[in-house]
């Protein structure tokens, strides 16, 4: 007989469904947090996704720019592609309102991160709705801090080893990291991790609520940063994501 499948590495300590009492407090929660401003409006909902379609079309326009640096040919060029995945809170679905997008940008193996930090920076320089850029190339992990249309981005590059990037692209595959540099795995480390702990959660909305408490609470007690010693996103982001699986429902 087979054993029944759970999430993580332990079977689950409790698996009884919540209580109406404690879908009560459940609701009580999801109010108080709004009422704290864990929560983007509508607008800045909205904002946020144009934001995020101008920067992937901005990304495609780069690849093919550098694509015709290395000497591709325009039709070659043209059908290199790129694409951008989020991941960090936003991706988790866990972001407030004023919080940053963790972005990044995956390129075709004859663009080079230097092309990044030389044509993407420039192409972003010229757009009047991106300000207060900051190209951060020595960083442990590259990145290009801006604004764009008020939105805080932190938008980071890896260069996979393969000739076009396709729009169904998924990063899940460990075979993406043959032979890719160290810094490259970094940068595309943040959304492997953010989409595997979303795989690994029974209840995501559960899982959310949950998150979003934390690390409010977290802040408020001032024990919310890896750069101090303390647990940053990702690690509050694990634990919560442990204890979903011991008490999945």
């Amino acid at each position: 007989m087979s054993k029944p499948k759970h999430l993580g590495v332990t079977p689950p300590v409790d698996t009884s469904q919540s209580s109406e009492g404690e879908e009560a407090l459940a609701v009580d929660l999801l109010s108080i947090l709004k009422s704290e401003g864990q929560f983007e409006s509508e607008g800045e909902r909205k904002n946020r996704e144009v934001v995020l379609g101008k920067i992937d079309k901005l990304v495609k326009e780069f690849v093919y720019r550098a694509s015709l640096k290395h000497k591709l040919p325009e039709s070659l060029a043209s059908a290199c592609g790129g694409k951008i995945f989020t991941f960090g809170s936003y991706r988790l679905g866990v972001h407030g309102a004023g919080a940053d997008i963790d972005t990044l940008c995956v390129v075709p193996s004859h663009v080079t991160r230097e092309d990044f930090f030389d044509i993407m920076a420039g192409m972003l320089k010229e757009r009047s709705e991106v300000t207060e850029i900051t190209p951060v190339p020595d960083a442990y992990v590259p990145v290009i801090k801006m604004q764009f249309s008020g939105v805080d981005i932190d938008l980071t590059v890896a260069v996979l080893q393969q000739p076009t990037i396709p729009e169904d692209l998924e990063l899940f595959d460990n075979n993406l990291l043959r032979t890719m540099d160290k810094t490259c795995v970094r940068s595309l480390n943040g959304s492997r991790v953010t989409d595997e702990i979303l795989r690994l959660v029974p209840n995501i909305e559960s899982f959310r609520l949950a998150l979003r408490c934390i690390k409010l609470w977290a802040k408020r007690r001032a024990i919310y940063s890896n750069s101090v010693g303390f647990f940053g996103g990702v690690a509050w982001a694990m634990v919560v994501a442990r204890i979903c699986q011991l008490y999945p429902n």
